[in-house]
């Protein structure tokens, strides 16, 4: 970070999102007391506060504990989050805090998915075939397709309609419910963390998506995890320059916007007919940003030249130049192992002794984050199938 940036606390409900940078000199954070929060406050004793609480603290929560307002005004800080909100902004604006994160209702616009339709104008063409409907109205053509609500969490806002009896039973609940409804579309997922500026945008490194695989998750669209290495092994260059072509067009929509800082696409490759489509923009840092960036930094104390992904965001939040490209990632991958019905027993020992960084988490809800497993390798041989590291780790896991 340049050396004329002020201090910086970022409040984060999990500490693993705040952990695109090593938390010293001035750069803090604030987050939830947990196994994984105690490791690493040991590393870093002096910039790193820890809130004791019975539950689970959520970002606002955090920011309206008078240990985080003592904070803040003691070190004159400017203040990150994962995720900005009309309630952290108002909290903000009445205490006279500086907030970095983009505007929140900037950021729901393009992130809803029935407004975000309203918000592409022309660009909707990059989504696959859509509508937006109320659910009553409509009807079924024989065809399967994706019914998504306005907002979603890890997939559960995201429902294959296979057949009218499907169908059928979302009228009954929610008839006046407004849905986005979408052609279903066959192929792998691919996702690139970008940061935008008033005058650049850098493309992150693309990963395909690992998404709803067993036993890691029992729900068919949940994101569980990316790889940086098998890439260009389902992509060709025309693919890729696709993927590249869509994400221009967004960041420079977003640009023209005033939006600062790293947002992520969705892109989705059609293998039937072999084309690139637009699904999903998360207006704010993904959560593949932290291991991204951790990647970045060993590279670059190997030589390589350039910034990480989370460096790029903190300059461009501060509107501080950006003299150089993202450091380039061909190789590595994050999965995630998410509390299911079924879920017994997990062996963690095995893993470590391999050389895997396991981060642990103390979630208790249906398909939340309960183990993020991070390799320097790919895990992945093709679409949904993993390679021999792939499976090392289930059979690691579950023996």
């Amino acid at each position: 970070m340049a050396s004329n940036s002020k201090n910086i606390l970022y409040i984060a409900r999990d500490i693993e999102r705040a952990l695109g940078k090593v938390p010293k000199d001035n750069y803090f954070i604030i987050t939830n007391s947990s196994s994984y929060s105690k490791e690493i406050k040991l590393l870093y004793p002096n910039n790193i506060i820890l809130i004791d609480s019975p539950e689970i603290l959520d970002t606002h929560e955090l920011l309206n504990l008078s240990e985080t307002e003592k904070l803040i005004n003691k070190l004159n800080a400017q203040i990150l989050v994962f995720k900005n909100t009309i309630q952290i902004e108002n909290i903000c604006k009445e205490k006279n805090w500086k907030l970095l994160n983009p505007s929140a209702e900037l950021a729901e616009k393009i992130e809803n998915k029935i407004s975000q339709v309203n918000w592409l104008g022309d660009l909707a063409s990059l989504l696959p075939t859509h509508k937006v409907l109320l659910v009553k109205d409509i009807k079924w053509d024989k065809k399967v397709f994706i019914l998504q609500w306005s907002h979603g969490h890890t997939g559960d806002g995201t429902l294959l309609i296979q057949n009218e009896k499907d169908l059928n039973l979302i009228k009954e609940k929610f008839p006046n419910r407004e849905a986005r409804i979408t052609d279903f579309i066959k192929g792998p997922m691919f996702t690139a963390n970008i940061i935008v500026t008033k005058t650049i945008i850098l493309l992150g490194n693309i990963s395909y998506q690992i998404t709803g695989m067993l036993p890691f998750t029992e729900n068919a669209f949940s994101t569980i995890g990316n790889d940086w290495g098998v890439t260009h092994t389902i992509l060709n260059e025309t693919h890729i320059k696709q993927f590249e072509e869509i994400s221009q067009k967004i960041a420079k929509k977003m640009q023209k916007e005033d939006w600062l800082g790293l947002f992520g696409i969705d892109i989705i490759y059609d293998y039937e007919r072999d084309t690139m489509h637009l699904i999903e923009i998360n207006a704010r840092q993904p959560a593949s940003t932290t291991f991204e960036s951790e990647l970045q930094t060993v590279l670059n104390l190997k030589g390589v030249v350039g910034i990480t992904t989370f460096e790029a965001h903190l300059n461009a939040l501060q509107k501080l130049p950006i003299s150089s490209l993202l450091i380039p990632i061909n190789d590595s991958a994050q999965i995630l192992q998410r509390l299911t019905s079924k879920l017994g027993k997990i062996n963690i020992k095995k893993l470590t002794e391999s050389g895997y960084n396991i981060i642990k988490y103390d979630n208790i809800k249906l398909n939340s984050d309960i183990l993020r497993i991070q390799s320097m390798r790919g895990i992945m041989e093709a679409h949904n199938k993993f390679n021999d590291r792939g499976k090392e780790i289930i059979e690691a896991l579950f023996q």
